[in-house]
């Protein structure tokens, strides 16, 4: 196999920190003969720890570059390399195998189980990672005790607020302690006190656990607790940032 270099995108050394670069990222979608790109050539590299927001317009390929970190898309051309592994080329088993172990995801719309309880919605994600339920059990009860669900675990999503839905999405994310959190449009369904407790989690997730976040959203109220803002725009990155002393700075 063809080995890939991941030059840095600023002409200098890749620092040991970088936990997520891309490189030359393409993504095309065709229908018959008519081709729309929607990402066009994205370099980007994300640091350990790091809470990393992607935002701008609907439309601009936001989603799209964050499923392609995950490895749930295959881009069109150009790689993404996720500690250390070069994942645009795994095998589909290998890929999913290592996503498991690696990546935590929060959707928009929750993507519960409607027939589970809160509990045993978490409980899923540590079956998924070869964990028995027996041993899953007092995780998944410290995990809801973290997000504040510990007295709902035995409610069914039918009986929880949105906001406590996204909650256990979160405490789901967290099973097996992944080195990485992608989460799309977490706080976009919520109201401002859901909203805002959801954005408490987030950051305390980097800054006690040492995870890394990647977030796609349209919430200024997140930019608090972000090192950097990058700006998306019809599939290009347009306008990357940098935080110095929690203030966002703009480049460019």
């Amino acid at each position: 196999m063809q080995s890939i270099t991941f030059p840095s995108p600023h002409h200098g050394a890749i620092n040991e920190n970088v936990v997520l670069s891309v490189r030359g990222l393409e993504m095309t979608y065709y229908a018959g003969r008519q081709a729309t790109p929607v990402l066009k050539g994205i370099d980007l590299d994300v640091k350990a720890g790091d809470i990393e927001l992607l935002m701008g317009p609907s439309g601009s390929g936001k989603t799209t570059l964050l499923s392609i970190m995950a490895g749930i898309l295959t881009p069109t051309a150009g790689h993404v390399r996720l500690f250390g592994q070069e994942i645009t080329s795994l095998p589909k088993r290998q890929l999913a195998q290592f996503r498991l172990q690696n990546i935590g995801f929060i959707f928009q719309g929750f993507n519960l189980f409607p027939a589970l309880t809160a509990a045993e919605n978490v409980g899923v994600a540590f079956q998924l990672k070869g964990v028995h339920r027996k041993r899953a059990k007092p995780q998944v009860r410290e995990l809801l005790e973290r997000v504040g669900l510990a007295e709902r675990a035995d409610h069914l999503p039918e009986d929880l607020s949105g906001g406590q839905k996204q909650r256990v999405a979160i405490a789901r994310a967290l099973a097996g302690h992944p080195k990485l959190i992608l989460a799309d449009e977490p706080t976009a369904a919520l109201d401002s006190q859901s909203g805002r407790r959801v954005i408490e989690i987030l950051g305390q997730l980097a800054k006690q656990d040492g995870c890394t976040v990647v977030m796609v959203t349209h919430d200024p109220r997140i930019v608090d607790i972000a090192d950097r803002v990058v700006y998306v725009e019809d599939g290009q990155i347009t306008t990357p940032s940098s935080s110095i002393n929690g203030k966002i700075h703009w480049e460019g």
